[in-house]
């Protein structure tokens, strides 16, 4: 696949991100956090050419994407979109099967790739991935970046991507696209988005308001999930997620992660699309 096409699969899948009803996140049914649709449009629009970028290393993809997104909006809108999307691209370039180039691109990523996107991680301050144990952003990368992401793994989904092959993008994301490809391309998107949310706690909210708080979101999320008919018409199938959506916002809680899982979705979805 080509540079534009590929920046262009990127640019649609974070759309169609915000075209859903993702409870506690942005979308445009609602704002929340701080933030409003078009700081995400304006983050997707400045970061689609850098993750696209012909032959470039992933670490190079990342820095440069994460520092267009913020130089357009000046705020932390898609850091870990940008982490996911950044090795699927790069395996894009190549031809099918996606996958299997995929496990080669994670399995040649080396200190300068680390490098890189810890100054990224440090440029957009998530006080999250990396800030912990031996191998902290705030310092140079002394290990390559598969290597670091093992290291934050057991505390953070974005980076559990890298060491096991995209599993959660592929058996859960695409897997529950898959299950409903003949409904609605929000309900989908919804779908998939409260699916993580119900498989795993949430490391946004993990690491902002503890592993209590995470795992009794992930609860509420499987039990709302067990309420929605994706194949129903939208306003009946949104009314549980309007009512999730606003109790979530009400306790400043952002399922973040599940929410960049869910791009990295879409856009996989893209380029495995022939």
């Amino acid at each position: 696949m080509n540079a534009d096409a590929i920046a262009a699969a990127f640019r649609s899948a974070c759309h169609a991100e915000l075209d859903a009803l993702k409870a506690g996140n942005v979308h445009r049914f609602s704002a929340g956090h701080g933030m409003e649709v078009a700081h995400f449009e304006r983050a997707a629009q400045a970061a689609a050419p850098a993750l696209a970028a012909p032959g470039k290393r992933v670490g190079a993809r990342i820095e440069a994407a994460v520092a267009a997104s913020l130089e357009a909006t000046g705020l932390n809108t898609n850091l870990g979109i940008i982490l996911l999307c950044a090795p699927l691209a790069a395996a894009a370039e190549q031809p099918a099967p996606m996958r299997a180039h995929l496990d080669a691109v994670l399995a040649g990523l080396d200190i300068a790739d680390a490098q890189a996107a810890f100054r990224a991680i440090a440029a957009a301050n998530p006080g999250g991935l990396g800030r912990h144990g031996a191998h902290d952003v705030a310092a140079p990368a002394r290990i390559g970046l598969r290597e670091a992401m093992a290291e934050a793994a057991s505390r953070d989904r974005v980076a559990r991507q890298y060491v096991s092959g995209f599993t959660d993008v592929f058996d859960i994301g695409l897997a529950r696209l898959a299950e409903l490809r003949d409904a609605e391309p929000e309900a989908r998107t919804e779908a998939v988005h409260l699916a993580f949310m119900a498989a795993f706690p949430d490391s946004h909210i993990a690491r902002k308001f503890g592993e209590v708080t995470a795992e009794q979101v992930r609860a509420e999320a499987a039990e709302v999930a067990g309420t929605v008919d994706f194949r129903a018409p939208a306003e009946r199938r949104r009314v549980p997620l309007h009512a999730f959506d606003a109790s979530l916002k009400a306790r400043g809680l952002n399922p973040g992660t599940s929410a960049d899982l869910t791009v990295a979705t879409l856009f996989a979805a893209a380029l495995l699309t022939p």
